[in-house]
């Protein structure tokens, strides 16, 4: 007897575009939908269906530094894809459902903390929005990610990579062959959190056996080790083998089988752009593994197109797990040694370029390691892109459960900033108090 329940939230944004023909566009959805509809998926009693609510300011400022400040950066269609996942995560919180799928646009797990613009066709990161609302609403703690879109989730690691309460696991293909370069499995997280970042580079070509392999051998254990209160499924369905953006081959039925076992209980759409060969058997396969229904036959009319997974993608494959798997077991030790090693601050220099706004930005990151508490993070930033010309802003970041030594070390920070005037903007970010403000 199925036991299982599943709501569904659809956004497909009408009105938001990045341009008329730009493979992230309506239709991604709307093909989805048109094919439930057929199936007669949203007449069973064990789906339920809602309407997406619109996200405060105050959401996205829970988790990003906009500069100057986020409310000028997106549309009211960011704040609905925002509120419906934070529609989705509500419905599982109040028990009305087991899990909850929001098939929502715009995407969201390429933005970073600092948004400057939109980059990877992402202003502000829907499934961090989602987190920190059920963070500061329901008293969350520990929370897994587990991204699988085909493209490294950049921003929703930057967002998550001093916090060692939040284990992001994502697996993609290989950053030297695709957008946006990043996850290689030496980006562990800074040394207060390292080894919750896991970045699991798979070859291009990776089939649905290879993929099921990585989850059964590394994600599934290390979830169990870590433990989460809630696991979410970044669910970027790029994989498929008929994607024009990629060169992977899952299958909607390694997609269905991912989602059955994965049991999340969060998914939120990110990326997918074979709209009409791949969306809408993926989409079908997942809503059915995730309300416990049969999912068998589901299958692309095209599928014999699928390659195989080569000899040498199998064996590096395994040699990746195994390696993943030494790092694992050390994850403790490794972490007392980034942490004995870094002293009191740790400092890292990045270029964040934004494909979609042609801004160029340089970041100077500090954290300070705190043996009391998660310590705190600025970032000195700077701008170039038109038609701004040069923006720089300076950010202290002051996390949940941080202690007054830290509080007050955040707040003279910026404001010794601010009194320097070397800066556009100085910006206080406060999750205890759950308040942002330019100082």
């Amino acid at each position: 007897m199925n036991n299982k329940s599943l709501g569904l939230v659809f956004f497909p944004a009408f009105d938001w575009a990045i341009t008329p023909s730009h493979p992230e566009r309506e239709e991604r959805l709307l093909y989805t939908r048109d094919q439930i509809v057929e199936e007669g998926l949203l007449d069973l009693p064990t789906i339920r269906e809602y309407r997406p609510k619109l996200a405060k300011i105050q959401d996205a400022q829970r988790v990003h530094i906009g500069v100057p400040d986020i409310a000028s950066l997106i549309t009211d269609a960011h704040l609905v894809s925002a509120g419906g996942a934070i529609t989705a995560a509500e419905a599982v919180m109040r028990r009305e459902v087991t899990n909850a799928f929001a098939l929502v646009r715009p995407p969201g797990h390429h933005a970073m903390r600092v948004v400057q613009g939109t980059r990877g066709f992402c202003t502000i990161n829907i499934e961090a929005i989602m987190i920190e609302y059920l963070r500061r609403h329901y008293g969350l703690n520990r929370i897994a990610i587990v991204d699988t879109d085909v493209h490294h989730g950049d921003g929703t690691q930057d967002i998550f990579y001093h916090d060692p309460d939040t284990l992001f696991i994502s697996f993609h293909q290989d950053g030297r062959t695709l957008y946006p370069g990043t996850g290689a499995m030496t980006e562990l997280g800074s040394p207060s959190a390292l080894c919750s970042t896991v970045n699991i580079p798979l070859p291009p070509g990776t089939t649905d056996d290879g993929l099921h392999y990585v989850l059964d051998n590394l994600v599934l254990p290390v979830l169990e080790d870590f433990q989460p209160d809630i696991i979410i499924n970044s669910a970027g369905q790029d994989n498929h083998y008929s994607d024009p953006l990629a060169n992977m081959a899952i299958t909607a039925q390694g997609y269905a089988r991912l989602a059955e076992k994965l049991n999340a209980d969060i998914a939120v759409l990110e990326g997918g752009y074979s709209i009409e060969d791949a969306l809408p058997y993926v989409n079908t396969g997942i809503i059915l593994a995730m309300a416990g229904l049969d999912y068998s036959r589901v299958v692309e009319p095209d599928i014999a197109r699928c390659p195989r997974q080569s000899a040498a993608n199998t064996r590096y494959i395994a040699q990746l797990v195994a390696n993943w798997q030494d790092i694992w077991r050390q994850r403790d030790e490794l972490r007392r040694e980034a942490i004995a090693q870094a002293g009191d601050f740790w400092q890292r220099r990045r270029s964040i370029y934004y494909d979609d706004s042609g801004i160029q930005e340089r970041q100077q990151e500090t954290v300070r390691i705190c043996p009391r508490c998660h310590g705190y993070q600025t970032v000195a930033t700077e701008a170039e892109g038109n038609p701004f010309g040069v923006k720089t802003a300076f950010a202290a970041m002051i996390p949940r459960n941080s202690c007054s030594t830290c509080r007050s070390q955040a707040r003279d920070a910026v404001h010794k900033a601010k009194q320097e005037g070397h800066y556009d903007y100085c910006i206080l970010q406060d999750k205890e108090l759950d308040t942002l403000e330019q100082i």
